[in-house]
């Protein structure tokens, strides 16, 4: 009969510490919250997970980060909102985008805009944009630095969750 060497004895008891170990570290509770339905009126959309993810995929793809920007988050909230209002998915349900931009705080060299509507989660909106052409160049605009996202719930909308997302980059001529 073979009998387990000394050598294998302990390292068959440290692989059983280890193991041991990884049962006092549960893995984190609640589901992360790019998967969060944002159809209901208590829900909220995790900005700094979107620029996580957004920064990520440009990385991924050569390009710089962006970060968050307050004018440019209330300039999303503001489009997402009228659209939600309106039920119209449409970059100029409040006024044309580059009007709102001219108009607001964020003097930019460069702005873009993505919409969406009927995506629940932040990962389906950022898929759908992905998956098309233009909204996936926005994404991946080399010359934009900054961005706002936001999500507007309309509960009597067959979309239920409207979405604006802009890139800028602030001109740094002026300023």
């Amino acid at each position: 009969m073979n009998r387990p060497s000394a050598a294998l004895l302990v390292c068959g008891a440290l692989g059983i510490a280890v193991l041991g170990g990884c049962a006092d570290n549960p893995p984190p509770s609640g589901q992360p919250s790019f998967y969060v339905d944002l159809a209901s009126s208590d829900a909220t959309l995790d900005a700094a997970a979107a620029q996580s993810m957004i920064s990520g995929y440009r990385n991924n793809n050569g390009v710089g980060t962006v970060a968050l920007d307050p004018e440019l988050m209330r300039l999303a909230t503001d489009q997402a909102r009228s659209m939600a209002a309106k039920d119209k998915l449409d970059h100029n349900v409040g006024h044309p985008f580059q009007d709102r931009i001219q108009k607001s705080g964020f003097d930019a060299a460069v702005a873009v805009e993505n919409i969406g509507a009927g995506y629940h989660t932040l990962a389906e909106a950022f898929s759908g944009w992905r998956d098309s052409p233009p909204h996936r160049a926005n994404m991946l605009n080399s010359n934009v630095t900054k961005m706002g996202i936001a999500a507007a719930y309309a509960p009597q909308s067959k979309y239920k969750v409207f979405w604006s997302l802009i890139l800028a980059k602030p001109d740094e001529r002026r300023g």
